[in-house]
């Protein structure tokens, strides 16, 4: 009902079964599939983690960790996985897939990153897929949240097949019988063309390569012509969301075009220890998810009032409570 939200529970049951299933010679391959016709996975459970927060700051600080430690662990997995995504893929749904060595994309394909909304940022790990989109797709992505058919997934790694859900079943039972995963997934793969990111990937790249945010949305104020009316409709939605988030999103992703998915976990869990302490991520939770209002009160309310020193203390380091992740090379150690 809850379009496969991701919790602590859906958390520990992956957590514990990726390492057995690495140490287990019988199985080839793993597959994560949905029960529901409208999404893979539309997020983390946001509205479960702002009530622990509320009675129980450490175990909501822990619950970031426990997830992010699950996105290293997949990305370290070393057996071919791969995911069927036919419905909304957002959030925590993108760090579930992000790191699957197969993405296969059904016709309902939608992906997004949607947490400016919501006074949260891009996390999970996905800020580093981001920045190595071509530049600045991603840092798009991660500002307005911006929603990806299958097409330009494809297009940006997002997904490696592009393939009708009436062949999932089909692809799960051949799986199953030790089918070799990569030839038959090509040959399903239908072409989708050039998607609509793809065509506007000209006036993105005019009007977000500024070296800030604020330049971002000068250029947008000052787009003229045909470049107008879509600018004048991205800076109406940028409006809506949360300034300290929007801040922090823009020098998060740029920072993470020099960072290694390591490294951008462990950025990921200094925001979110910041942000569980903050205003904005229990606001936008209340006024999207549990009033239903859409009326946030930001703080502050304007991104001119955003105080740099402030969004750089976001990233600073927490010293004994960072997040403590294994190296790749421990992890391939451990047989994981």
């Amino acid at each position: 009902r809850a379009l496969n939200a991701f919790d602590d529970d859906m958390r520990k049951i992956l957590s514990d079964e990726i390492p057995k299933t690495a140490r287990n010679p019988d199985i080839y391959i793993c597959a994560l599939t949905s029960a529901s016709d409208r999404a893979f996975c539309a997020g983390g459970d946001v509205r479960a983690l702002v009530n622990c927060a509320n009675t129980d700051m450490a175990r909501a600080r822990q619950m970031f960790a426990a997830e992010y430690q699950l996105d290293w662990l997949l990305d370290c997995f070393s057996k071919p996985t791969v995911s069927f995504i036919n419905g909304l893929c957002m959030g925590s749904g993108a760090g579930l897939s992000s790191y699957n060595t197969h993405r296969v994309a059904g016709e309902n394909y939608s992906f997004a990153m949607p947490e400016t909304a919501i006074g949260l940022f891009p996390d999970v790990g996905v800020a580093h897929k981001l920045a190595a989109m071509p530049w600045p797709i991603g840092l798009y992505l991660g500002l307005t949240g911006h929603r990806v058919g299958r097409a330009d997934a494809f297009w940006l790694g997002l997904a490696t097949h592009c393939i009708p859900s009436k062949h999932f079943e089909d692809i799960l039972d051949a799986l199953s019988q030790s089918e070799p995963v990569d030839p038959m997934l090509d040959g399903l793969h239908q072409d989708q063309g050039r998607g609509e990111l793809e065509q506007t990937f000209p006036m993105i790249r005019e009007y977000f390569s500024g070296e800030s945010l604020t330049d971002i949305l000068r250029a947008l104020a000052g787009a003229k012509g045909e470049a107008k009316p879509w600018a004048d409709s991205v800076l109406a939605e940028l409006a809506k969301f949360s300034p300290t988030s929007l801040a922090i999103t823009d020098v998060h992703i740029r920072a993470c075009r020099s960072l290694d998915l390591r490294e951008t976990l462990i950025q990921d869990f200094r925001i979110a220890w910041r942000c569980l302490e903050a205003n904005d991520f229990t606001e936008g939770v209340r006024a999207a998810l549990i009033d239903k209002d859409n009326k946030p009160r930001w703080q502050p309310g304007k991104i001119d009032d955003v105080d740099p020193a402030e969004v750089a203390r976001y990233f600073a380091p927490l010293g004994e409570n960072d997040l403590a992740l294994p190296t790749r090379e421990q992890m391939q150690a451990s047989r994981v």
